[in-house]
This record gives C-alpha cells, structure tokens and sequence, in this order.
C-alpha cells in the first residue's frame, strides 16, 4: 500500500512539475499602452514591467508611448529614466509614437536614447495584437 502510494505522489509530481517547467518555457509577449502623463503611472509601469521579467525571465514587452505619456520618454521629463535604462538592458522595447512629436512639435533628439520610434502608436499597438501579443493598458 505504501509502495502505491509513493508511486501515485512521485507521478503527481511529475506531472506537476513538467507544468511548471511549461508554463517558464512559454515566451509570453506582452504590449503595453501607455497615454498617460500621471508620473505615479509611469512609475507604477516600469516597476510591473520589471516584476514580469522577473517573473518569466524570457518575456518579449513593448512599451507603446504615445499622446500624454509622451512625458515618460521625454530626457527633460521622465521621473523613470534609470528604470528605462535597466529595462532596455533587459530587452524591453519603448516604441515611441512619431504623430505625436510631429503634433508636440518634440524633436527625436529630445526623447531618451532607450527608444525607437514608430509612425502611428496606435498602429503599432493594432500590430502586436494581431500577432498574438497580450495587450496591457497602462495606469489606474
């Protein structure tokens, strides 16, 4: 009986383990949006980024930014810059929207060097969804 039982416990642990080890091995890829200027947001978004890297060390995550979020990324604005930095290092992408330089009147130049740029945030954000990318909405 105990020769049984021991048998059942080492095959349910097997099983479970094997999900666990699934679950890790999966890429998640995950777009979020941010529109907001709210700073205790952007705080808040880098810090949630950083706990799903944690998390599943081998996520893929954009950041799309764009209209009042524009700050997030602005050199002379962002309360989050060294976080950014980090993140980058970690291979966070931070999609910045050109429409809405072109509409601020904000040169490239003024944005930090951890961005790339894209023509339409929007688009950008359509894009990754087709593709299969869970979509995030940054904020409260």
């Amino acid at each position: 009986m105990k020769k049984n039982l021991i048998a059942l416990l080492l095959v349910v642990f097997a099983f479970v383990n094997q999900g666990f080890a699934q679950q890790t091995d999966k890429v998640h890829k995950i777009v979020f949006h941010l529109a907001t200027s709210d700073t205790l947001a952007h705080k808040a978004l880098a810090k949630q980024v950083a706990n799903v890297l944690d998390y599943w060390k081998n996520a893929q995550i954009e950041v799309v930014v764009h209209n009042n979020g524009i700050g997030f990324m602005k050199k002379n604005e962002a309360k989050t810059a060294k976080e950014i930095e980090a993140l980058k290092a970690r291979g966070v992408t931070f999609a910045v929207c050109e429409n809405t330089l072109k509409q601020r009147k904000i040169d490239k130049s003024e944005i930090l060097p951890e961005a790339v740029f894209v023509p339409v945030g929007i688009a950008e954000l359509v894009l990754k969804q087709e593709d299969g990318w869970a979509y995030i909405k940054a904020g409260f």
